[in-house]
């Protein structure tokens, strides 16, 4: 596949990109979902921080996040390309296991989309409509220069820190709980940005079923505060 001539952007001026992108004041709304998290804290099953780190370490290792990553580095590989942007696209929606998730998929990436203008680059004009988050915000990291490693290291860390701000207001942890977790993950996830920046979508799968059950559930609860 013949790939587009990407100029690599300064480390700065990257830097400041990938903050602002993965923010959760960067206005895709992910704030707004707990992923099924809040499933899991309703029925006992996450409920202090022992366990709420244990659980996002499955979604990183082999469940959610890990797929989302991998969606990230083969749009970031292939931003060149509106055909395989589109097909990237269509797979990730459906392989997405939740009803909720999917709607999750596609209010953040269209925002993110609509957002990342401020940017302007050709990428915008290839990536699907609708488009899930995965997918344009790997597209848009690639297209601007920014290097997959950094990309994923961005992207998973913000996903780990979505989920302990839902388990500090909803266990509820403090947030000393919530920043050694924080603190804890980085380990890991600097090892799966390395790892993951080179896989395609031969190396996706997932184990993690009772966050997809806790998914799937979560448009059952009696009370709701996050919208996934």
């Amino acid at each position: 596949m013949r790939r587009a001539t990407i100029t690599t952007m300064t480390e700065p001026r990257a830097l400041q990109r990938l903050l602002a992108w993965s923010s959760p004041a960067f206005p895709a709304g992910a704030f707004a979902y707990s992923g099924g998290l809040e499933t899991a804290i309703a029925e006992g099953t996450v409920g202090d921080p022992a366990r709420t780190r244990n659980w996002i370490e499955a979604s990183l290792k082999s469940g959610t996040a890990h797929s989302d990553a991998i969606f990230v580095a083969e749009a970031h590989r292939t931003c060149g390309s509106a055909a395989r942007l589109c097909a990237l696209a269509e797979l990730c929606l459906a392989l997405t296991p939740a009803r909720q998730r999917r709607e999750e998929m596609l209010v953040t990436g269209n925002a993110f989309m609509e957002a990342v203008r401020a940017w302007p680059a050709p990428v915008h004009d290839r990536l699907a409509s609708p488009c899930p988050y995965p997918v344009a915000f790997g597209a848009a990291a690639g297209a601007g220069g920014i290097d997959a490693t950094g990309t994923l290291t961005a992207y998973l860390a913000a996903f780990a820190q979505a989920q302990i701000s839902v388990a500090v207001r909803l266990v509820p942890i403090g947030q000393t709980d919530g920043l050694n977790i924080q603190a804890g993950l980085e380990p890991m996830i600097e090892a799966l940005a390395a790892v993951l920046s080179d896989a395609t979508v031969d190396d996706l799968g997932s184990a993690a079923y009772a966050a997809d059950i806790a998914a799937m559930k979560h448009e059952t609860l009696a009370t709701r505060i996050f919208r996934s």
